[in-house]
């Protein structure tokens, strides 16, 4: 992987992650059209670049960071389901991510929700952070547990389970980029572990592509925040449905047409 793959990778993760639209399926097709090989470093990268994403959120959201120590323990009940299915399930995880058709049906499937989540769920009554109790906050971490399946988008999945507990979209958006913080910190570090277990060390051209991917990242994936709450809250999320359901098909048409899709 050269700085232009790793730049425009890091693009596709700033772009995704916060957007219901799975950066797993987008990192397939973006990987694939540029022919990166599925290696060991490629894999960590796409891992570690998370943690400019994280970045942004806490660049943006700065004070809600230090405003309660109840906002931490609603992060950190949020955050157990997907920790102890992660380990329970991690073997089975693993297998379903190296099918790059689960991928696509489930980013077709998840369009297909994403059509009607604004007419199922419009009637909110929980419309600031502080409403959120630890129960429906334990709710909405089961619902992250569902984002383990490849393509079905972790933001994408705690927002809608939000929305089912009557968060606003707004609330549910931004709790749902705030419980992205441990979560990806917990990949970044479950990953750069199983990197270095398994004997492989990061050279010095590596450790450039992952500072270019950070900072590339964290830019994007800022950008990216601010207009997507701008728009969830004019214009719902049927948008990122029929963009989904387009990027599922894409990869379904790929698979059975012949092509070699790889998940990395």
């Amino acid at each position: 992987m050269n700085s232009l793959e790793a730049i425009v990778l890091a693009i596709v993760e700033g772009l995704t992650e916060f957007l219901p639209v799975s950066s797993t399926g987008h990192m397939i097709i973006a990987s694939s059209l540029m022919g990166i090989a599925s290696e060991p470093f490629v894999k960590l990268f796409t891992i570690v670049i998370q943690l400019g994403a994280i970045l942004s959120v806490l660049i943006l959201y700065f004070k809600r960071f230090f405003k309660s120590i109840y906002f931490y323990i609603k992060l950190l009940v949020a955050f157990i389901p997907a920790a102890v299915f992660g380990l329970l399930l991690s073997k089975k995880i693993d297998e379903l991510l190296e099918s790059p058709m689960a991928v696509g049906i489930s980013l077709l499937i998840g369009g297909v929700i994403l059509l009607f989540v604004d007419k199922w769920f419009n009637k909110p009554t929980i419309n600031e952070e502080e409403e959120i109790s630890y129960l429906t906050a334990l709710k909405i971490g089961f619902f992250q547990c569902i984002a383990m399946l490849p393509g079905v988008s972790r933001s994408g999945a705690t927002i809608v389970g939000g929305m089912s507990q009557k968060l606003s979209r707004k609330v549910a958006a931004e709790f749902s980029f705030f419980l992205a913080v441990p979560t990806m910190f917990a990949a970044t570090a479950k990953k750069l572990y199983d990197f270095y277990k398994e004997g492989h060390t990061i050279t010095h051209d590596q450790t450039n592509l992952l500072i270019i991917g950070n900072v590339v990242a964290f830019i994007v994936a800022l950008l990216a925040i601010k207009s997507f709450i701008g728009y969830l809250n004019k214009h719902g999320f049927k948008v990122f449905g029929w963009y989904r359901i387009a990027a599922g098909l894409i990869i379904i048409i790929l698979l059975l047409s012949g092509h070699n899709l790889q998940i990395i």
